[in-house]
């Protein structure tokens, strides 16, 4: 069956359904990861985004529980040049198509995507939509150029109510603007006993709970709509060790008084290349983020920029001169992607240890 994307400029891509047998409306935006399909599918930042694979082929190994970092993921498609039509793999449970249907994603193959991300690139991130026919082309390019940016997305992915990752040994609280299930796993892995708490937690309720230290985790939409989460850090932080991942991190640069940007067409990928400031050690990193921390907005008597983006300068890494609170733009839980920062969890930890061992 033939299904086709629809830009707000008015330019159409026809290819072949796959997936849902629905028409969904998002934010057309491509990530360059060559594997990782299922991680990125399941990445809550990517909520109200249609996403398109830079990589020709998606779907050859199938899909697996282990991989999901959500378990109902809102995004709203899924583009590539080719479905595999055999995946094989030992951990493989079901197939892509299967798994798209299941969760009411639709999926387009078979177009142009080089010439797709060559348009994004140039214009910036485009409003589309997929649809099964062209009956009614021109209100929806109409209803595209009308629509304004959907806001307050954040409460569709965080948890409703608090939950517990059990671990021993260190209480960390988690403020959940869309977490990705590698991030506990990297907690778990360092004797990290969590409790998870929704987005609209407050510093009275984070800090009633007496943890060790707080993590802000990753999220979608528009870091500036999360003022009182904002208002919770900047409490919080005089407290508490505070580690911040891409929303988390934007939300402690603008507790300290600095700014976010909307990016032209953001970092989606796991191939950007992120220098340490300080060492001038490189590494490679997975990111997903349509917004940045302003470079000008920030106030040098309170926060240090620890890591720059090679490629654009963008801000990837920030920490307070006088609070153990330090966040990065980029993720080193990976998922999928290279594991060169994945210190900065221990790093974190240690954090934590020095503010146990200084109350005992």
């Amino acid at each position: 069956m033939q299904r086709y994307l629809v830009l707000e400029d008015g330019t159409t891509y026809r290819g072949t359904a796959f997936g849902a047998d629905q028409a969904k409306t998002g934010e057309v935006v491509f990530t360059t990861g060559m594997t990782g399909y299922q991680e990125a599918i399941t990445d809550q930042s990517f909520a109200n985004q249609i996403l398109v694979f830079t990589n020709p082929l998606i779907g050859n190994y199938g899909v697996n529980l282990d991989d999901d970092e959500s378990l109902l993921p809102e995004i709203k498609g899924v583009v590539c040049r080719k479905l595999a039509r055999v995946a094989t793999n030992w951990r493989m449970q079901d197939d892509l198509a299967n798994f798209l249907t299941q969760r009411g994603i639709p999926g387009l193959e078979g177009i142009d995507t080089r010439a797709l991300v060559k348009k994004l690139r140039q214009h910036g991130t485009l409003r589309g939509r997929l649809v099964d026919d062209l009956t009614d082309l021109d209100q929806v390019v109409a209803a595209l150029k009308q629509a304004t940016p959907m806001k307050n997305i954040i409460p569709l992915v965080s948890t409703k109510s608090p939950y517990p990752n059990p671990g021993t040994k260190r209480n960390i609280v988690v403020v959940d603007f869309g977490i990705k299930h590698s991030i506990l796993r990297e907690l778990a892995k360092r004797d990290c006993n969590v409790i998870v708490l929704p987005h609209t937690a407050t510093a009275t309720q984070v800090l009633n709970l007496h943890a060790d230290g707080v993590f802000l985790s990753n999220g979608p939409g528009d870091p500036q709509e999360m003022t009182a989460a904002a208002e919770m850090v900047k409490e919080v932080e005089q407290h508490l060790p505070v580690f911040g991942i891409c929303m988390g991190h934007q939300i402690l640069a603008l507790a300290n008084g600095a700014k976010t940007v909307k990016m032209k067409f953001g970092h989606r990928g796991f191939n950007h290349p992120v220098k340490n400031v300080a060492t001038g050690e490189v590494n490679f990193t997975s990111q997903n983020h349509g917004y940045a921390v302003d470079a000008a907005s920030i106030d040098p008597d309170r926060l240090l920029i620890t890591h720059v983006e090679i490629n654009d300068g963008t801000v990837e890494g920030l920490r307070h001169k006088h609070y153990p609170a330090f966040s990065v733009q980029f993720h080193p839980d990976a998922a999928p992607g290279p594991h060169d920062a994945e210190q900065l969890f221990d790093d974190f930890i240690n954090l934590v240890d020095q503010r146990k061992k200084g109350r005992n």
